[in-house]
């Protein structure tokens, strides 16, 4: 025991004495007693791990949420900026807007999402309003108290993700902004709810004379896409099927119009889709002004022009229901201008979903444009890699290796063969093989020209958004191996500054829900399917696509609850 204490004290005092360095290799075994006794201590200053790098993600729609659902790497400190602390299944509003089913049930905390997650992520209810890019600082301004104070800070980032979103698209109509619903938000979907019942019980009173009844009830959606159009067929059953049961007397009154400036609703889908619901909403009441642009929205009326023969038409209203597009957010607006990214309807970024002009910021969503490498402005460089020999041609074998090249580079080439049946390539390779001579620069050119003219960008739509977060939290969480392995089997194949393969959205289908349990849908391989049988399908793949098991059970059950005991028209 003697000995044993002795030699506590003599390395106590080595530890104690000692540089630091020392100290976590002294490990000295004891005999007396049969155990080991193991001075250590914390890891060197000099070994710690390097400050995880901070990410800013402002925004939590569909690509904000995706990207932090989908983040696994502990690498990051990741800081979630948004003015609403929810994550919202905005697919659903128009079903918000007419009870047939709740709001709490399409939304989700963000705090659980990303508790779930596994990651390191903080969270702070605010809004930001401007994004210094120089110095990699976000401003923000926190959401109002009762006392009607916005406290303002700044975060600094390593890397920024901006996923804010868009606000609906006025085209500076006037009124527009002072006496028209927008549908963006599950707060305005709410709104119009109180609104479509409280005009039914304005509409009720004794005392109120028929012309005025009329006007009250008079519903004028703006926009014939998706959302205008779910919504029109949304109210239309829910004026008929349980407010016509409620207030009997006033169904008559009732009446829907859909104003569309272009030539056909739903004019991103396919011809047999639009025709079966312009011939449905003919049928259902429902009026269908194409070719109408609206020029001013007043307290009471609504004012368009008709495109055919230059008639100003006015047509009086109790609400107008705004649904057109997507717009920029100011604050992205303030730093397009920083980039030098004017006359944009969003931020243009690469095909890595990086902003151009920057080299740690990227944005996904609606309010960012994905500028896809034009054909024609590589094509030397494609036709000079294919030529392996340098003879100036191509036979038809490097051709056809070209080829597949080609459409894994430039997407757009291959949506554009497969919509023209490969008309054109075919042709080209039909030429070169039947003449027996090589394709040269001129024949390339004549096969890609029509490809460019005729690209599109990426619909702002919940699918795209989703992807591009998916796509992006990949990126972050393999970015670390690739900067330990530059010439790893990450590293993306070909030139450019990114070591990942670019951004390509795969589309999986659309639906449009028609109203009286008939939705249409357009899924991959051109199948086109519309009824009842489609609904199902419709419900199946909504409930699927929820967040959490949470809001699946709540969404299912109000759609059970509306089977049975009809919507909901209380003004809560």
């Amino acid at each position: 025991m003697r000995w044993s204490s002795r030699f506590f004290h003599t390395a106590s005092r080595v530890y104690n004495e000692y540089p630091s360095w020392s100290k976590s290799i002294l490990v000295c075994t004891v005999i007396s007693g049969g155990g080991a006794v193991a001075f250590c201590d914390s890891k060197p200053e000099h070994s710690k791990e390097p400050p995880k790098k901070k990410v800013v993600v402002l925004g939590t729609g569909w690509a904000g949420t995706s990207f932090l659902k989908n983040m696994k790497s502990n690498s990051y400190d990741i800081h979630v900026v948004s003015p609403r602390n929810y994550f919202a299944f905005t697919p659903l509003l128009p079903s918000v807007t007419c009870g047939s089913v709740e709001a709490r049930s399409v939304v989700e905390p963000i705090r659980s999402i990303t508790r779930r997650s596994g990651v390191n992520i903080s969270f702070s209810e605010a809004e930001c309003y401007k994004i210094d890019q120089k110095n990699n600082k976000v401003f923000c301004r926190a959401v109002k108290d009762k006392s009607g104070e916005r406290e303002e800070f700044s975060i600094d980032y390593d890397y920024l993700v901006i996923a804010m979103g868009g606000r609906s698209n006025t085209f500076n109509t006037p009124g527009v902004e002072e006496h028209a619903h927008f549908l963006k938000e599950v707060d305005e979907a709410l709104k119009i709810r109180r609104k479509v019942v409280e005009l039914f019980e304005r509409a009720s009173l004794p005392t109120l004379p028929e012309e005025e009844k009329k006007k009250l009830l008079s519903f004028v959606v703006v926009g014939g896409g998706p959302t205008g159009v779910e919504f029109s067929a949304e109210l239309h059953d829910f004026v008929h099927e349980d407010l016509a049961y409620l207030y009997p007397e006033l169904e008559k009154y009732a009446k829907i119009t859909l104003l569309e400036a272009g030539d056909h609703i739903l004019n991103m889908f396919d011809k047999r889709i639009t025709e079966f619901a312009e011939q449905k909403f003919a049928r259902d009441g429902i009026n269908v002004k194409l070719g109408s642009m609206v020029v001013k929205v007043s307290e009471k009326e609504i004012t368009s022009k008709e495109r055919s023969t230059g008639e100003i038409v006015t047509i009086p209203h109790g609400m107008v229901v705004w649904s057109t597009g997507i717009g920029a957010r100011p604050e992205i607006v303030e730093f397009m201008k920083q980039l030098g990214q004017i006359n944009r309807r969003a931020l243009v970024t690469d095909e890595w979903l990086r902003v151009e002009g920057s080299d740690n910021i990227y944005a996904l969503g609606d309010c960012a444009t994905v500028n896809q490498r034009r054909v024609m402005e590589d094509i030397a460089v494609i036709f000079s890699k294919a030529d392996k020999n340098n003879s100036g041609k191509l036979d038809l074998k490097e051709f056809k290796d070209v080829v597949d090249d080609i459409i894994e580079r430039y997407p757009q080439v291959e949506i554009y063969l497969k919509k023209n049946q490969m008309k054109d390539m075919a042709s080209l390779l039909k030429k070169s093989q039947e003449s027996g001579i090589s394709v040269d620069i001129e024949y390339f050119k004549e096969a890609l020209s029509k490809v460019d003219s005729q690209m599109k960008n990426l619909p702002a739509t919940a699918q795209v958004a989703a992807q591009q977060g998916v796509y992006l939290a990949d990126c972050f969480n393999r970015m670390e191996d690739c900067e330990r392995y530059p010439e790893g089997p990450l590293r993306f194949r070909g030139v450019g500054r990114h070591r990942f393969r670019p951004f390509r959205y795969k589309h999986l289908g659309q639906f449009a829900p028609l109203g009286g349990e008939q939705t249409a849908a357009q899924l991959p391989g051109d199948w086109i399917s519309i009824g009842q049988s489609t609904q199902w399908l419709w419900y199946s793949v909504y409930t699927s696509k929820q967040v959490s098991w949470r809001t699946r059970f709540l969404v299912v059950g109000d759609w059970g609850r509306r089977f049975l005991f009809g919507r909901d028209s209380s003004q809560i």
